[in-house]
């Protein structure tokens, strides 16, 4: 009787999603698995680009064993997470299906609020970092009207690229990651016959004191955000099967993208441990091949961020799509272009947070994302383990091989590395993640003022949802 009524809970979801998803067939190309592949790849990586503060950090031995090992305690459980979760549930949204399924539509809203937060304000860093790249081309752009003017034209234009469609986008980070990965691919074929293998066991220049926060920052930045293409679930052919491969396979071309070049440039020259920050790639590149390479990989560094940020700026808006497709946003957020079929609004709503937040100094807000999204991820587990005891018997086309026992271990050793995160961030990070946080919980209840009063149209999935947790 129970896996009966577990069975009959989820028809009004599954019902929900089939009907979306033939609309979407019918209006818009789906996503296929190599386009999925690269967008999870830009949502994750995008390139070795910001691997080198770890070896400045901890020194090569440490750097190495971090992107070698970090992977495993972390990666691969919220990439197992992303895809039970993504194929049992495959629409639009993401984690907030998850945490609403879970526990009801306060958390689903209050994860919206964290990870949406976290994704936009992310997002806000991309066109700075491109421009950083271009203004050594083009010195005009490196201060006054003209630096800020290129900001917010290079962030229209790739938000135009953006509403163009999925599809399009997809594709077009196929492009992306291929071109900027070729100038690694020649830097560390060109570096083997240079590696001295002793180099990679040093712990570091004598008098260099190790910079541990630092270090584990850069392994989070650069090895988190498995689960933010769930929101494209509901826009992926076959997602029950397409999710797990497009994961498995993003998974391995982020690890060899990272552990090659770091193997190459680390034993190919002598340590100089200062050296090594954000963009040394590219003199790496230089004193190993030439000024050629160092150019190549410049540019590449302008390619991968763009691709950065079209996956973060589809995460964001298809997450408000799929939020509304819960009832917890106005029925008029989740509007699709009637061109393209893309969530303009959602496009709309995150273009213009990010040009707000690129012009303000967020050295401590972009913590305070750290601290959001762990938030966020804590709250993901948790709803991966006890949607495993709500809904045992519920049909998962991909399933984590393991018990619950197993999967509490699992989920347990990120856990404490988020944990970890927050405990070491400063009293500022604390008060605004503190303040977003109540932002979240506001909007959630003036939503809801706003439905039960009628003063705003909302779609009435909300309340099929309801009916679930009822059960």
């Amino acid at each position: 009787m129970g896996q009966e009524q577990e069975t009959i809970s989820q028809v009004p979801f599954l019902e929900d999603q089939q009907q979306q998803q033939s609309t979407i067939t019918v209006t818009s190309k789906k996503l296929s698995l190599l386009p999925l592949i690269f967008l999870i790849y830009f949502e994750v990586a995008g390139g070795p680009y910001g691997e080198e503060p770890a070896v400045g950090a901890a020194g090569p031995l440490f750097a190495i064993l971090g992107f070698l090992i970090f992977p495993f305690i972390w990666s691969i459980p919220e990439a197992l997470v992303t895809a039970e979760l993504a194929t049992t549930f495959p629409g639009n949204g993401g984690y907030v299906i998850w945490a609403h399924h879970a526990f009801g539509p306060f958390w689903g809203s209050l994860m919206g609020s964290w990870k949406f937060l976290s994704g936009v304000i992310n997002l806000a860093s991309y066109p700075i970092l491109c421009i950083d790249y271009l203004k050594l081309v083009f010195p005009v752009f490196a201060s006054g009207f003209s630096h800020y003017l290129a900001i917010f034209v290079v962030t229209l234009v790739l938000s135009f690229l953006n509403y163009t469609g999925l599809a399009i986008v997809g594709y077009t980070a196929v492009t992306l990651g291929v071109v900027s990965l070729i100038p690694f691919l020649f830097l560390t074929v060109i570096a083997i016959p240079k590696i001295d293998s002793i180099r990679w066991i040093s712990l570091g220049q004598n008098g260099v004191p190790k910079n541990w926060r630092l270090f584990f920052n850069t392994l989070f930045w650069n090895l988190n955000f498995w689960d933010n293409a769930s929101t494209l679930a509901g826009e992926v052919e076959q997602p029950q099967r397409t999710f797990p491969k497009a994961l498995f396979s993003a998974g391995l071309l982020t690890y060899v993208a990272y552990l090659l070049p770091l193997l190459a440039a680390t034993g190919a020259i002598p340590l100089d441990q200062q050296n090594w920050v954000d963009g040394y790639f590219a003199e790496v590149a230089e004193i190993i091949a030439g000024k050629w390479l160092k150019i190549c990989i410049e540019i590449g560094a302008c390619l991968s961020i763009i691709g950065l940020y079209e996956a973060q700026l589809s995460n964001c808006a298809y997450q408000i799509l799929g939020t509304t497709n819960l009832g917890l946003l106005p029925k008029v957020f989740g509007s699709r272009s009637s061109w393209f079929h893309t969530p303009w609004v959602g496009i709309f709503i995150s273009t213009l947070i990010a040009l707000t937040v690129s012009y303000m100094d967020f050295t401590n807000i972009i913590s305070c994302v750290n601290f959001l999204y762990s938030l966020g991820m804590l709250l993901e587990f948790a709803s991966f383990l006890w949607l495993r005891k709500k809904l045992p018997a519920t049909k998962r086309p991909f399933r984590v091989p393991m018990e619950m026992l197993g999967l509490i271990f699992m989920c347990i050793i990120p856990s404490g590395f988020l944990v970890y995160v927050m405990v070491v961030a400063t009293k500022m990070v604390c008060f605004v993640s503190a303040l977003l946080t109540f932002f979240g919980i506001f909007l959630y209840f003036f939503i809801k003022l706003c439905r039960s009063n009628k003063w705003l149209e909302f779609k009435n999935f909300e309340e099929k949802l309801d009916n679930e947790d009822v059960n």
